[in-house]
């Protein structure tokens, strides 16, 4: 579910997932539309036994890494 502020959309989503049994989840609609996430897009999951799971668009990743570089 998004959040939202009268008619304005705020930058903030919450959902659950269920791990299917093939280790799959499903990102809700809501959020694959805020990041615009379309089927065949590459998925980077970063990991951090102290931080979480963080997942990220690849060409997004690769763009921040780019940026870096400069």
């Amino acid at each position: 579910m998004l959040y939202q502020k009268g008619e304005k959309m705020l930058d903030k989503a919450i959902s659950t997932v269920t791990m299917g049994p093939k280790g799959q989840v499903v990102i809700t609609k809501e959020i694959r539309e805020m990041f615009h996430i379309n089927p065949g897009d590459r998925i980077v999951v970063l990991a951090d036994i102290k931080r979480g799971i963080a997942i990220i668009k690849e060409s997004d990743f690769l763009s921040l890494r780019l940026k870096d570089e400069e």
